[in-house]
């Protein structure tokens, strides 16, 4: 018969320069741009200004740097649950939708995504300040007497990042939720079990790779945030990534930058070894 590969029967087609070459552009490019600024940065720590962990010192013995870092874990365990407690309810009406109804909520999500971030931000400080519309909005229904202070503050930073972070949670738990048959909530129902039982004895360990991922994503881009902090919290409210920034770029001490910066990386590092272990590849957003 005409028309054959030329390739003997039943022998696999091998690449010409075996699968690991496809990969090899892309480590080159994390290993130039990423791992090696990272190791010089992180090595400056305990070289700068003199070898030793002077700096990690310092930065464990200070009042002033230990109140950011609860600052920064605090605002992003916050903001961590508030994306959950909302995401969750979204992701589900998004699923259980038509998706004639979904795709025009689901692109309103997408869109906000792909809004500048810095365009975002200034959007809440006009929407939060003490003349903005929600509090204007608070004061005509009569549910306050005078504007909350909801800038310059963590309540601020919270709000800000919770929205940015939202479609993160959104968008995993709505792809566990629409793999989940129906006919498994249905079973439920006709052992007996109520709405809430179904809820908490089938729905949620169903989603809870979802939300594990969803809830990692969050939480480690939450600890890394810059910009919506620093315009949102002001310099009384400052987070880690900004601490950061101020060592390296205003107080060109790098050794200090580098110190915040490992101590970022370990807790990144323990946080997704923890999920692994909880979830594995699922949790990840693995199947």
């Amino acid at each position: 018969m005409g028309g054959g590969t030329g390739l003997a029967p039943g022998r696999p087609r091998r690449l010409p320069a075996g699968p690991f070459a496809l990969v090899v552009p892309g480590l080159l490019l994390l290993v130039v741009f990423f791992a090696l600024p990272v190791l010089a940065l992180l090595l400056r720590s305990v070289t700068e200004p003199e070898p030793g962990f002077a700096n990690y010192a310092a930065l464990i013995g200070s009042g002033t740097y230990l109140k950011i870092f609860f600052n920064t874990f605090l605002v992003s365990a916050v903001v961590t649950l508030v994306s959950l407690a909302i995401g969750f309810p979204v992701a589900w009406t998004l699923a259980i939708l038509p998706q004639g109804v979904a795709a025009p909520i689901f692109g309103v999500l997408i869109l906000s995504m792909w809004t500048n971030l810095l365009t975002r931000t200034y959007a809440w400080m006009v929407l939060l300040q003490r003349t903005g519309v929600i509090n204007k909005s608070l004061i005509g229904l009569g549910l306050i007497d005078a504007p909350l202070p909801m800038v310059n503050n963590l309540t601020g930073v919270t709000i800000g990042m919770t929205y940015i972070m939202l479609p993160f949670v959104v968008l995993p738990l709505y792809g566990v939720i629409r793999r989940i048959d129906p006919a498994i909530l249905q079973a439920a129902a006709l052992c007996g079990a109520s709405r809430f039982q179904a809820l908490r004895l089938v729905l949620l360990p169903l989603v809870a790779p979802g939300m594990a991922a969803g809830a990692l994503m969050v939480f480690v881009m939450s600890l890394g945030y810059f910009v919506t902090p620093a315009l949102l919290g002001g310099t009384a409210n400052m987070m880690l990534a900004e601490l950061i920034a101020q060592f390296v770029q205003s107080l060109v001490n790098w050794g200090m930058g580098g110190a915040a910066a490992l101590v970022l990386l370990v807790v990144t590092l323990a946080l997704y070894a923890l999920q692994l272990r909880l979830f594995g590849t699922a949790g990840l957003g693995g199947r």
